[in-house]
């Protein structure tokens, strides 16, 4: 008699035999492989097997329900979507029991019963905001109205404030600007004035300054100077921590030499202007300096505290509140209205319009970024220094990014400011590494897919937007970080750093400019740079010597149709504005220059179309030197 390995080996499965526990298991070991294979084609499958068989058809061989035996030549992975099994990402701390110190000695500290505990550490945390609110009130009090010692109004100044504006902005022989002198005030400005630049370009004589302090002379100062600049440059305030002086009109002076002291080189001018300040040290009354540095060891110091002894995702929303209100009051606050006594009321107004849609957009964020990065999260030590230091560093962005050459991404920056197309394109390649960087963590986790669609939606959108007529697509950095920052929803140590920064970004475009439009119109966009209008030519330059006295000609060219006038500046001032009879622009305009005949000074003449009561855009100047020669744009005369 056969036995039964016998049996099935010549494939008498059919024969009747005893039983054996041998042919069970046996049975069962295959229906179990059977049902695994089934199984697994139901598995979402990340690698597929290739392979190449030969099989052994030996004569007499019948088929068989078991497996047949194989044999492999070779095998081919062909990688697909997503892995076998998708693996979420997880920190594991390092030092686990010293990073988890914080949470064990609150649990210590807080009553045993767990149905109180959660009520206690609320408590806390409302108690530990509290108390920084009401230190963070009692520094921004430096901020409260000062009077000097002949109970004036201590004014405060921005760091752009000017006593004379761009062009013709100041009228007729800057008529709209006066007094030119006998009068003085006591000012107070804020810190970080030294590094703030002109951002389109301001005529001051031959020379279109751009991308440098607008700081002209040596105290004197020409009126147009930035006051905190001069302050800085003076010697009067620090960059720091900004501080008061006191400023007096001097009236007309006839140059300003140029030097460089306290961080700031200043412009010459080799000319007279109408109006000019000096600015000094007042000993009559006493003046706090700018409170940011301490609000910021302040607020460091209880955002870290709540970071350290909270592992609740939802901290979140306090800190946001606690960066957003040192953003707006003291690291980088909005502008606030022209020469006021105190900035506070401006501050909170603002503060209070951008917070509220600031904190719905949180909760989005909180939902779906936040929470996942930071749920089941016991890295304490870890999530302070990448998360909450990538928060701040992203918020004090004025500080942290002011290094980097660029400021403002259009084309016209790019090609004027020095190593901004160089510092453009290593933040592309570090953007680049970053993102291949995430894509392989979402590609672990097996939500590549999702996140690929929604950013092909993303870009769909900004595509779009450029098709739009008549506006230009903006993209400011509070919009770059909601763009970026779902690319963070996972629980990586880099992923950490960088939602902090995108978090920190967003607060900080929100707090200072406000949700801006990321559709604008080129006018909007414009503010006081050149509208690329037509410009006048000059046809021919001449100087007449007359008894008593010499005058410059200066003939332009046949004005293009549609100009209804002319606008001519000298030294920077506008001295005279005429308009074409019964608006007929056909005829050759002239200028003339009066002055004595042994002149002391050079002189800049810049012309400009004007068109619907507008003065459009001026031309380079043309120099009339002391020593009596001429300088146009074009050609040099004697």
């Amino acid at each position: 008699m056969l036995s039964n390995a016998q049996r099935v080996e010549r494939g008498d499965a059919n024969d009747n035999y005893d039983h054996d526990p041998d042919h069970d298991h046996d049975d069962a070991t295959a229906a179990a492989e059977a049902e695994a294979d089934e199984e697994a084609q139901l598995l979402p499958i990340e690698e597929t097997e290739l392979e190449f068989e030969f099989e052994d058809s030996s004569q007499g061989e019948l088929d068989r329900p078991r497996r047949r035996p194989r044999f492999r030549w070779c095998r081919v992975r062909v990688p697909v979507h997503r892995p076998r099994a998708p693996h979420p990402q997880a920190i594991r701390p390092f030092f686990p029991s010293t990073q988890e110190a914080p949470l064990l000695l609150l649990n210590r500290l807080l009553p045993k019963k767990k149905s109180n505990t959660g009520k206690y550490k609320t408590a806390l945390l409302g108690g530990w905001v509290l108390l920084w609110a009401v230190a963070f009130l009692g520094f921004l009090s430096a901020q409260l109205p000062v009077k000097d010692g002949a109970g004036q109004a201590v004014v405060n100044v921005d760091c752009a404030d000017s006593l004379w504006r761009r062009k013709n902005e100041c009228g007729i022989d800057g008529i709209d600007c006066r007094p030119f002198s006998n009068q003085t005030f006591a000012f107070r400005c804020p810190a970080k004035c030294r590094d703030v630049r002109v951002l389109n370009p301001r005529a001051v004589g031959l020379l279109d300054v751009n991308y440098r302090p607008l700081v002209i002379g040596d105290n004197p100062y020409r009126a147009d100077s930035f006051i905190c600049g001069s302050a800085i440059h003076a010697g009067i305030v620090s960059d720091a921590a900004g501080g008061c002086g006191r400023l007096t009109l001097l009236g007309q002076r006839d140059s300003f030499p140029a030097s460089r002291k306290h961080g700031i080189e200043s412009i010459p001018f080799d000319s007279y202007f109408p109006s000019s300040f000096s600015v000094a040290q007042d000993q009559s009354f006493r003046c706090k300096g700018d409170p940011r540095r301490g609000l910021l060891i302040l607020s460091l110091f209880f955002t870290i505290m709540i970071s350290l002894f909270s592992a609740s995702p939802s901290q979140f929303f306090v800190i946001f509140i606690i960066i957003f209100a040192h953003v707006s009051f003291a690291s980088d606050p909005p502008s606030a209205s022209y020469r006021n006594i105190t900035v506070l009321p401006d501050h909170i107004s603002m503060f209070a319009k951008r917070l509220l849609p600031a904190l719905f957009c949180a909760v989005v964020i909180y939902g779906t970024c936040v929470k996942r990065t930071l749920q089941g999260l016991k890295a304490q030590v870890e999530k302070t220094v990448l998360w909450l230091g990538g928060f701040w560093f992203g918020a004090l962005s004025n500080y942290t990014f002011d290094w980097i050459p660029i400021s403002r991404l259009t084309a016209h920056d790019l090609e004027q400011q020095p190593g901004a197309k160089l510092a453009l394109a290593v933040i592309l390649i570090i953007l680049v590494c970053i993102i291949f960087q995430q894509v392989y963590y979402f590609w672990l986790e097996g939500r590549l897919g999702r996140y690929l669609a929604l950013y092909g939606l993303f870009v769909a959108g900004i595509l779009f937007c450029l098709t739009i007529p008549g506006v230009l697509l903006r993209i400011h950095h509070y919009i770059l970080a909601l763009l970026l920052l779902p690319g963070t929803s996972m629980q990586t140590r880099p992923s950490l750093l960088y939602q902090g920064i995108l978090l920190g970004l967003f607060v900080n475009g929100i707090a200072r400019w406000d949700f801006d439009s990321i559709l604008q119109t080129a006018n909007a966009l414009r503010g006081d740079a050149a509208l690329n209008s037509k410009l006048p030519s000059i046809k021919d330059l001449k100087i007449n010597h007359n008894p008593g006295n010499a005058s410059l000609t200066i003939r332009l060219n046949t004005p293009p149709t549609g100009m209804h006038g002319l606008s001519t500046l000298v030294n920077d001032v506008e001295r005279a504005r005429t308009f074409f009879t019964h608006g007929n622009a056909t005829l050759e305009s002239e200028f003339e220059w009066l002055w004595s005949l042994t002149p002391r000074f050079s002189e800049y003449f810049r012309f400009a179309y004007v068109r619907d009561g507008r003065t459009l855009d001026y031309t380079k100047a043309v120099a009339h030197f002391a020593n009596g020669t001429l300088f146009s744009p074009n050609r040099t005369q004697g």
